[in-house]
């Protein structure tokens, strides 16, 4: 939690967060995926101070774990002094214990940010769902909360100016709004619309723009002039026979001649980012195992 400290910006943990959405997929499945196209309502984790602070948290509480899905999950909240916006003690359940800092008693409007997070925290825990590293762990809870309709919360919480400043997560707030227009893009929604911090709008932008440029990558069809230019020269040098399998550095495709003399092209999916392997013989049409989108490909 950014409290009045400095917030970092722009996109350094934008590979792992790729990854969690890949790990969400194959996990979760391209079905139960759907089953989350509503997002959080404003109106349903709405907190107004003349709400009763414990009644009013557990009712939260309660709207989160019907949207994660988790009917037989009771979660018990407490607040206290500490360092972390939140914490929740993962076990075999089915309460679970979470703390919020106490600087939640009288900044209200952010608990449900806080507490998608930890119970967020609590769905991972019984998928099994980990990745290795504290740091990233709590990469994939920001990004699974995000992309599963609760993490507009957490951005709207993300308040900066001159003097003071909040973020509560760990990703940037233009990493939230990737994740954001990620899923925005695939349901179609337009979460923008629920912010009621400046600040979301800008980072949301940001997000969008980012977004829209992964299904913009050779060799999708909808890729600019110098993006399918370079990708022309990259597949004429991958068919030299000595030099198959290079492309430009940074670029998110590659090519192999497996078996010798079939060129193929891979690169990820925009939607899901699994890696996909296609032919390369022009137009191809291809669809992805993982999250079932339909890709035009210009091979």
């Amino acid at each position: 939690m950014a409290n009045g400290g400095p917030v970092e910006h722009g996109f350094p943990h934008l590979e792992t967060v790729r990854a969690a959405v890949t790990a969400l997929y194959r996990r979760l499945s391209y079905d139960t995926v759907r089953t989350f196209s509503a997002s959080v309502a404003p109106v349903d984790v709405a907190f107004c101070d003349t709400d009763d602070l414990y009644l009013g948290t557990q009712r939260v509480a309660h709207e989160l774990v019907r949207h994660y899905r988790l009917p037989d999950a009771r979660m018990i909240v407490s607040f206290r002094e500490m360092t972390q916006a939140a914490n929740v003690e993962l076990t075999a359940g089915p309460e679970y214990f979470i703390e919020l800092n106490d600087r939640f008693r009288t900044h209200r409007r952010d608990i449900g940010a806080a507490l998608a997070h930890e119970v967020m925290h609590v769905y991972l825990h019984r998928l099994d769902l980990a990745f290795p590293s504290t740091r990233d762990n709590e990469i994939l809870t920001d990004t699974a909360t995000t992309y599963l309709g609760a993490g507009w919360l957490l951005l709207d919480a993300y308040r900066e100016d001159a003097a003071t400043s909040q973020k509560l997560g760990y990703l940037t707030p233009e990493e939230f709004g990737y994740v954001l227009a990620k899923r925005a893009l695939l349901f179609g929604e337009d979460p923008s619309v629920w912010f009621t911090s400046p600040q979301a709008y800008t980072a949301y932008g940001k997000g969008l723009a980012r977004a829209r440029r992964d299904g913009q990558q050779p060799p999708l069809t909808a890729a600019g002039w110098a993006g399918r230019r370079r990708y022309a020269r990259d597949r004429r040098h991958a068919e030299d026979p000595h030099a198959a399998g290079a492309a430009a550095a940074g670029d998110p495709y590659s090519f192999t001649a497996q078996p010798p003399g079939q060129l193929r092209v891979s690169f990820p999916c925009p939607t899901c980012h699994q890696r996909i392997r296609v032919p390369v013989r022009g137009r191809v049409r291809a669809r992805c195992g993982l999250c079932r989108t339909v890709l035009e490909c210009d091979t």
